[in-house]
């Protein structure tokens, strides 16, 4: 049994590229500080953020972890680099140039609740497993969001010849950034901040909402792990699917948060799997019947009351909800809420005898 690699578990390759060839094929590139302001861009593919009154509230600096970079006006030539970023930019009307790839399914980039805004667009789309920048360069781009990456200073610097680069924010683990925080930063770079604050708070209602519902969720402890290639990993607090089961009025699990350090999620040994035995254990799989089967044949896990009290939550890398109980974003976060909370209330009802039913498809 092995889940689709802990995503975003990804081998960020060396930009290893003739990037003077591209820069000059393409027209040269931004200031190598990212602090240089975006250009106009032009070309098919790219819907920018806007103009005239839009326009006014540039430049915009905003700071990550390698600085400041400066935008000098609206976007025209968006990519995104970081993993869910391209959904904050769709839900602000912008469609992006370039999308990196991660839980394509459908081949065009973005999750099922992303479709009706990608419409017949066709941006490019990047390898998930390195930053290409010779295929960024080549996409003309004015502006390159790295907000849910773990981009390094290499790789930073490498980018920001291209174009301006927001990097992830510094007061997080790499892919740890808050997808509210995400989609207010990318407003602001889009010259949109009203917008995304107020999308944000439409969200934040529906998570509230949630919550309200249901008071069995207080206090109760709930992890979000997944198997890959014989090792379980738990998901900290500081990862979005952790986060999630806090807001939504979750205990986290003891030690977990320690045993992650400075990265998304925490690997277990055996002798540490009964930090499992908690009150709801949702699990990213890839086949949910067949990997759930091959866990509580495991001695010691299947030995669990998590398993014995049916509290146990299984979603598919494979399918739409899983994909989306990882994206955590602006666009996701909304289908996911409809899909995963009556699940979470059926593993935790206290009833070993109710069923936890995973919605078609």
């Amino acid at each position: 049994m092995s889940a689709a690699p802990l995503s975003p578990r990804r081998r960020w390759a060396t930009v290893v590229v003739a990037l003077g060839v591209a820069l000059a094929a393409c027209g040269g590139g931004g200031d190598p500080s990212g602090d240089a302001g975006a250009g106009a861009g032009s070309g098919a593919g790219g819907t920018g953020a806007g103009s005239g009154s839009a326009a006014a509230g540039y430049p915009v600096e905003i700071q990550h972890t390698y600085g400041t970079t400066t935008i000098g006006s609206a976007p025209e030539r968006v990519v995104t680099v970081g993993l869910t970023d391209q959904d904050a930019v769709l839900a602000l009307g912008v469609v992006p140039v370039g999308i990196t790839r991660w839980f394509d399914t459908h081949g065009n980039g973005v999750g099922a609740w992303a479709e009706d805004l990608l419409g017949d667009a066709t941006p490019e789309l990047l390898d998930g497993d390195a930053v290409n920048a010779e295929a960024i360069a080549a996409l003309r781009p004015d502006l390159v969001l790295a907000l849910y990456s773990a981009l390094t200073p290499q790789e930073y610097e490498t980018l920001s010849q291209i174009a301006p680069v927001v990097a992830q924010p510094g007061e997080y683990v790499d892919y740890g950034i808050p997808w509210d925080e995400q989609t207010i930063t990318i407003g602001r770079a889009l010259g949109q901040q009203d917008e995304a604050e107020a999308l944000v708070a439409d969200v934040q209602s529906r998570i509230a909402a949630a919550r309200d519902a249901h008071p069995q969720f207080a206090g109760a402890t709930a992890a979000v792990a997944s198997p890959y290639q014989g090792v379980v990993s738990i998901f900290a607090p500081q990862d979005p699917r952790g986060r999630l089961l806090a807001d939504l009025g979750f205990a986290p699990v003891e030690g977990v948060e320690g045993l992650a350090g400075d990265q998304f999620a925490a690997e277990i040994s055996e002798e540490q799997i009964d930090l499992l035995d908690v009150d709801v254990l949702v699990w990213i799989l890839n086949d949910v019947d067949a990997d759930l089967a091959e866990l509580h044949r495991q001695p010691v896990y299947g030995g669990l009351d998590v398993v014995a009290q049916g509290r146990e939550v299984g979603v598919s890398n494979f399918e739409p909800l899983g994909e989306a109980t990882s994206f955590h974003s602006v666009l996701s976060l909304p289908f996911l809420l409809d899909g995963l909370v009556p699940m979470l209330a059926e593993a935790v009802d206290g009833d070993p005898a109710t069923v936890v039913q995973r919605p078609a498809g």
